[in-house]
């Protein structure tokens, strides 16, 4: 068989077929399952709703997402071997890596299973009741209970808070889970897809991607990018300090993509939605984005550096009230549908992935000395 080029990072390889979303970085278009542009979902669907698309292939009617809120619902509360392994785990402990624990401890069973719908529901619903208690143990309070009557985004805020948090908080919280929710062939996805290639759980499809995200070149660039603007400090400072970095030759997060070659979408729903949810943080980002794009600009004129999700999100999440400590936390709560409607989707086609790689050794043939000889 033939070895194809190598191309590092896999970039323009097709490795999958799927219907579940597309990026289109060209014309900067998300289209997600049934062919909705994310800038038309976003105005109508709520999370449940988008979830519900992304494994099914339609949106909900009345009667089918009640359904699914109460199956979501049901489904929130913690096993008691996943209380236990919480209780068990230093309270400082990173987040992510609560997350990805109590999601195993969580989805432990006593023997392999084929990832099913149910199981995609529960551990989509599960999400915030992990992230809520890992916020409140770091700051020293005991975990709440979720409750039946709230929705998804409502719920987390419930959970960290232990109060109700205003309509526009809500929906602020909610448009960003829909959003991020599932973006084409990126890393933790493709790790969740080579995990079921092998035919295993849904739950280690999910805890690979939980692991994938983590990395601060994934997930944990929405973090990256509200460190930078606390270290701005304010829009005054925004070109002195942007240039000083750029000098030293530092990333800007929250600028450039790997498949975007214009504006992320969802930073433009995102950028929007800032401006009521944190308007002073709104005034330094919104500076430092120009001031960012025409450094990129005279730096490379022949790339695309626009502005990526992580930027504006960064924003929008620290006006909702989540600490930027869980910033990634929340992107998992988000993606964690994407990923099992990918592992779903993979079921029907079943083959291990299992990639070539071309040998950079020496000339095979070399004869190995007993360890006296060394």
């Amino acid at each position: 068989m033939k070895v194809p080029e190598f191309s590092p990072g896999l970039e323009g390889v097709v490795a999958a077929e799927t219907a579940v979303s597309e990026v289109d970085g060209a014309n900067g278009r998300l289209i997600y399952r049934g062919g909705y542009l994310i800038e038309d979902l976003a105005k109508v669907a709520s999370f449940e709703e988008t979830s519900y698309l992304l494994w099914n292939g339609a949106l909900p009617d009345k009667q089918e997402l009640e359904t699914l809120r109460r199956q979501m619902a049901a489904a929130r509360r913690l096993k008691d071997s996943a209380r236990d392994a919480l209780k068990c785990m230093e309270a400082d402990t990173d987040p992510m890596d609560v997350l990805r624990t109590i999601v195993s401890a969580q989805g432990a069973a006593k023997a392999i299973t084929k990832p099913t719908l149910d199981e995609a529901i529960a551990l989509t619903a599960v999400f915030p009741t992990i992230v809520a208690a890992t916020y409140r143990r770091r700051q020293g309070t005991e975990a709440l209970e979720p409750r039946d009557d709230l929705g998804h985004a409502a719920n987390l805020l419930w959970m960290m808070e232990g109060r109700e948090a205003p309509p526009e908080r809500v929906h602020w919280l909610d448009t960003y889970l829909v959003l991020l929710a599932d973006h084409g062939l990126n890393a933790s996805t493709f790790t969740a897809r080579v995990i079921a290639s092998t035919g295993s759980d849904l739950a280690s499809c999910v805890v690979g991607a939980i692991a994938a995200l983590k990395g601060p070149a994934h997930g944990g660039a929405t973090y990256a990018a509200r460190s930078m603007l606390d270290r701005i400090g304010s829009a005054e400072n925004a070109e002195k300090w942007l240039r000083e970095q750029h000098a030293q030759h530092a990333r800007f997060p929250g600028f450039g993509h790997r498949v975007y070659r214009t504006y992320d979408p969802r930073a433009k729903i995102l950028r929007e939605m800032a401006k009521e949810a944190a308007p002073e943080l709104y005034k330094t980002a919104e500076h430092t984005e120009e001031v960012a794009l025409q450094i990129l600009h005279e730096a490379h004129p022949d790339r695309p550096n626009a502005t990526n999700v992580d930027f504006w999100a960064s924003v929008v999440l620290t006006g909702v009230g989540i600490p930027k400590e869980l910033f990634t936390c929340l992107f998992a709560t988000s993606r964690v549908a994407g990923w099992t409607a990918h592992v779903l989707e993979s079921l029907a086609d079943l083959r291990l992935i299992r990639p070539a790689s071309v040998w950079k050794g020496p000339q095979p043939g070399s004869k190995p000395l007993p360890i006296a000889s060394r």
